[in-house]
């Protein structure tokens, strides 16, 4: 997905590029950029699976997104999430059912909105209309039906379950670092007492 942000003082205003299923208890994988004074936008991303969330991290951006547009991309098989921005990884949640850690399972839709949070600060009204910009979506994917993603989704007849998509290569781990070291503002892991099981081996 291509984006381009409001460029307008957007406090309080999220604009968003997500996937989500619709169940009791749904999973989510989004990339929401929260607005501010002077086009400093932060991208928060977080990971639900079944019904629970909890699991931010948060990146300042290395370019001004209101000037042009930007290309916003997940990678989600069975083996690991990735979120790109501009071809450059910045987050990774790996599977790891095996030591008990919830992993999306469920059929997701895409979808992109623009909205107000509280959370996220008072909106100046004065400012809108807030538009967003969204270009070149492109899907690649399985059918799936009832919520349910069937095991031909996990084929390696479909591109994004090769194995060069099973982690990082070594090109794109240092660049993940690297962004993460100089642009990550907030991270769930290490909040508390004790970091989640899952985030030693999402690094």
């Amino acid at each position: 997905m291509r984006m381009k942000l409001p460029n307008k003082d957007t406090t309080g205003i999220i604009t968003t590029f997500y996937l989500r299923s619709y169940t009791n208890n749904h999973d989510e994988l989004d990339f929401e950029f929260l607005g501010g004074k002077g086009q400093n936008y932060l991208l928060h991303t977080n990971v639900f699976t079944n019904g629970q969330g909890g699991r931010e991290q948060r990146f300042s951006l290395w370019f001004d997104p209101t000037e042009d547009f930007h290309d916003y991309q997940l990678i989600w098989n069975q083996h690991q999430v990735v979120w790109f921005v501009d071809g450059t990884p910045i987050r990774v949640f790996k599977n790891n059912q095996n030591i008990g850690v919830s992993y999306p399972v469920q059929a997701m839709q895409i979808e992109a909105s623009i909205w107000n949070g509280t959370w996220a600060g008072e909106p100046n009204w004065s400012q809108a209309p807030f538009q967003a910009h969204y270009q070149g979506f492109g899907i690649d994917g399985c059918p799936a039906q009832l919520n349910t993603i069937g095991s031909e989704c996990s084929s390696p007849t479909f591109e994004w379950n090769v194995e060069k998509y099973w982690k990082l290569d070594s090109q794109q781990q240092m660049a993940y670092e690297d962004v993460r070291n100089k642009h990550m503002m907030y991270d769930y892991c290490t909040v508390g007492p004790k970091a989640p099981p899952e985030c030693q081996n999402n690094q």
